[in-house]
């Protein structure tokens, strides 16, 4: 029974969030739904190659900005339709990955990490400087609304439905990978890799398809993103993207698909909800995540499994 409570518990939430536009006719509060989503989906694609391969990737940024790209220019310079550019943001960010990943993985976890921060900066620059396909600091405006079986998503509250079905199609992809054979195997590599090799498994192809994986759901999420704003321009490759990624993950509890979830729909909420003291929001928001930290340094899943070890150690005795 324990084991189907997980994802009993999130059939419920899901149906409570798909009935969201329902609930309520403000915009403000449908787009933060919406922004959760999409920010739980990039952060849990991360939790797949950080938390559960022990790989810290800030190519995700990267790839969360040529999603981006790729589906806008799809639609606008190349003349296909909102899905067909989602398919191609996944595809080019998953190419992308194994390029990049390919050698880079051969050498050790801290070149990984300077190698995908400088991917995500190159990605930046291009596409800030190639004015001819990005159109620079201009960027690309007016993104039309996404059309299935005659209908058109117009406006926040139809275009959550897209971002809900999207979500949860992802974040059940990835539950029930984490969850298979292949995410317990991803979970061994980042505990004991030479135990992982000495049984006959070659860890290299395991993190460069998690790597892989990990990119194209995050460059799908940027292509819904930005056909939320309606726009796409360089500051979509803010660090602000890969910052709140990140916190998602850590005070989740990396390696916990239910804890990043969790994470996501909270810490995308939260700096909303201090809006009450605009001036000091920030800084509320930063001592929230500093004490989390220092209350529960292996987040919020970590916090929670050390207390149920103490119970049963109690019960031992």
């Amino acid at each position: 029974m324990k084991l189907l409570a997980a994802p009993l518990a999130s059939m419920v939430a899901a149906l409570l969030l798909a009935a969201l536009p329902l609930v309520t006719s403000s915009n403000y509060v449908i787009g933060i739904g919406l922004s959760a989503l999409i920010f739980t989906v990039a952060a849990a694609a991360l939790n797949l190659i950080y938390g559960y391969t022990g790989l810290l990737s800030f190519a995700q940024l990267g790839f969360w900005g040529i999603g981006g790209y790729a589906t806008a220019l799809t639609v606008v310079t190349f003349g296909g339709n909102f899905w067909w550019g989602l398919l191609w943001a996944a595809l080019v960010n998953a190419v992308l990955a194994i390029v990049v990943g390919y050698p880079t993985l051969r050498t050790n976890r801290h070149a990984f990490v300077i190698v995908t921060l400088t991917f995500a900066l190159l990605v930046t620059l291009i596409a800030r400087d190639w004015v001819s396909l990005t159109r620079g600091p201009l960027g690309i405006p007016n993104l039309p609304a996404p059309e299935a079986f005659g209908h058109r998503f117009a406006g926040t509250a139809q275009f959550y439905w897209v971002a809900w079905a999207f979500s949860v199609a992802m974040l059940g992809f990835l539950y029930a990978l984490c969850s298979s054979r292949i995410g317990r195997t991803l979970v061994a590599i980042k505990q004991n890799e030479p135990l992982v090799r000495a049984q006959g498994i070659a860890p290299v192809p395991y993190k460069l398809a998690a790597f892989a994986i990990s990119a194209a759901i995050t460059g799908a999420a940027g292509g819904v993103y930005c056909f939320h704003l309606g726009i796409i321009d360089p500051l979509f490759l803010d660090f602000y993207y890969m910052q709140t990624f990140l916190i998602i993950v850590i005070i989740g509890g990396a390696g916990s698909f239910w804890g990043v979830v969790v994470a996501g729909v909270v810490m995308s909420a939260l700096p909303e909800l201090l809006r009450f003291s605009e001036d000091l929001r920030m800084v509320i928001y930063g001592a929230i995540l500093v004490v989390a930290m220092f209350v529960m340094p292996s987040g919020v899943a970590g916090w929670l499994r050390e207390r149920q070890l103490l119970r049963m150690r109690e019960h031992v005795r």
